[in-house]
């Protein structure tokens, strides 16, 4: 069992840090000593290592242990979870790439009207690791990938919902209508009546990225926990950077015009 103790203990550590420092009384704090960038370096730091720490430990010990649920040994629902994986990545690619024009992106970006997979979710990250973590942990042959699998579900459902209650305290009643008009489960707002799925809307390039990148790592499944996990950490830490640096830039670009602009007679 303690593979397994030890992984539940590394996505406490990780997710503690990630929604702890994110909370808005320490967030406050930090942000006044720190400014907004120097907390969005820590933040970033901090949630690098510790995630790093995890990605190593699991890929060092994923074959330890009790065995796990083996969903993969019934054909049918083997098939069921690939495709629920798919999905997944379809919807976390057009997020990742579309995340700097998010509402919830980081730097006040806009709160505009919901429009493509934000029809759909307003979280496409969140949703998309919730889908591929319980795919996964249905599909782990040993105990410890449940749990690791299962935690990270679990996170980003949490992620997700602490996310909105920050945001609704920090941005009031402009993310409020946004939260009504949309859902964070799949499909919700528009299964309600409260949004319509427009085909035209959506990234189809994007979507079909999600797609390629799911075939690919599925061919190249054997190695992603080579070195330690080292592909899948730089490759969610890069992520990252990029998600971030990309919003860092729409912000200075949408302020700049509002600054610079003549005052009118």
């Amino acid at each position: 069992m303690q593979p397994v103790l030890t992984v539940a203990v590394l996505w406490m550590v990780f997710a503690g840090t990630h929604i702890g420092l994110a909370s808005a009384p320490l967030r406050a704090r930090l942000v006044a000593r720190l400014g907004e960038m120097g907390f969005t370096l820590l933040f970033y730091v901090i949630a690098a290592v510790s995630f790093a720490a995890l990605i190593a430990y699991y890929a060092a010990h994923r074959f330890d242990g009790a065995p796990g649920l083996s969903a993969a040994s019934l054909p049918l629902l083997r098939a069921l979870l690939m495709l629920l994986i798919v999905a997944s990545f379809m919807l976390m690619v057009p997020a990742l790439l579309g995340y700097a024009r998010l509402p919830s992106a980081l730097f006040g970006q806009a709160i505009g009207t919901p429009r493509g997979i934000e029809r759909i979710t307003r979280h496409g990250f969140f949703a998309g690791t919730a889908l591929l973590g319980i795919a996964h942990a249905l599909l782990a042959a040993h105990l410890v990938g449940t749990v690791f699998f299962a935690a990270l579900a679990l996170f980003s459902s949490v992620g997700a919902w602490h996310q909105d209650r920050k945001l609704l305290a920090r941005r009031g009643a402009p993310y409020a209508a946004y939260l009504a008009a949309t859902s964070a489960v799949p499909f919700a707002a528009i299964l309600a009546g409260r949004q319509r799925l427009v085909w035209r809307e959506l990234p189809i390039r994007r979507l079909l990225a999600g797609v390629a990148a799911a075939l690919a790592l599925r061919i190249g499944h054997d190695g992603l926990w080579a070195h330690d996990g080292a592909w899948i950490t730089g490759a969610v830490v890069g992520g990252g950077a990029l998600a971030l640096i990309n919003a860092w830039r729409r912000s200075r670009r949408v302020r700049r015009p509002a600054r610079s602009a003549p005052a009118s007679a």
